[in-house]
């Protein structure tokens, strides 16, 4: 099974020329299980979807996550996804004073394995993203005991900053390749851990040509060995 997350800045590449297009044929590349994305915006004034065309461009089904909602259309996360859908729900990580932010809940039937995915974009303040994985663990503690991965453009800067401290406790470490910015790659901004440790065999970044220029990140993406999800043991301490 693999994992993916891509920060698609809207389809608006590095070019300065916005092209869903382009990600369409860098999700092709990249042949991933589930997706999460960031930075996904519709425009309904002008009777564009992009999350619905993605999803069907892909032959994915797809569950949205916006944080932003305006008479226009609307902005946030979303998961692409080729298992079934068993549960979903939105979560807000919202700072007052702060661009709002979420996360995505859900839980797939991946080959017969239930899996839980939390799929996310964090904030770009320190003390955001401080409040924001509290409350992240507090969704795996207890109602996500099994299972799962944590993925998204988490935003934080430096490699060992308490939000990153905190995730590596919990999950155990997991590597943290340079994602941002896609055409000169400097920082670990987006990140996947999975859960049980065990079951991540290999975490890489997906660094085509085409996904140089499609978006201002470049995708990650996790091999996760399915049959290693029944080896889950449960015995947390934080």
């Amino acid at each position: 099974m693999i994992l993916a997350t891509y920060n698609i800045h809207r389809c608006k590449g590095g070019d300065g020329r916005s092209d869903p297009d382009r990600i369409v044929e860098v999700l092709r590349e990249i042949k991933a299980d589930i997706i999460a994305l960031q930075e996904v915006e519709s425009q309904t004034s002008a009777g564009f979807d992009m999350l619905g065309y993605l999803a069907r461009a892909m032959g994915m089904a797809s569950i949205a996550g916006p944080t932003l909602e305006r008479g226009t259309g609307h902005y946030g996360n979303a998961i692409l996804t080729r298992f079934n859908i068993i549960e979903r729900r939105s979560t807000d990580l919202s700072v007052p004073g702060r661009e709002p932010r979420g996360a995505i809940e859900a839980l797939f039937d991946c080959e017969r394995h239930p899996f839980s995915v939390v799929a996310t974009h964090l904030g770009l303040r320190p003390y955001e993203r401080r409040a924001q994985v509290q409350r992240l663990l507090k969704i795996f503690q207890p109602e996500l005991q099994g299972p799962a991965a944590l993925l998204g453009d988490i935003n934080e800067w430096y490699l060992w900053g308490r939000p990153v401290r905190w995730l590596h406790l919990y999950f155990k470490e997991t590597p943290s390749p340079r994602t941002f910015p896609a055409r000169w790659p400097l920082f670990a901004l987006d990140r996947i851990w999975v859960r049980p440790r065990a079951a991540l065999r290999h975490l890489e970044i997906h660094d085509s040509r085409l996904a140089r220029i499609a978006s201002d990140h470049l995708p990650l993406k996790a091999h996760v060995a399915v049959e290693a999800l029944d080896r889950f043991d449960s015995s947390i301490n934080l």
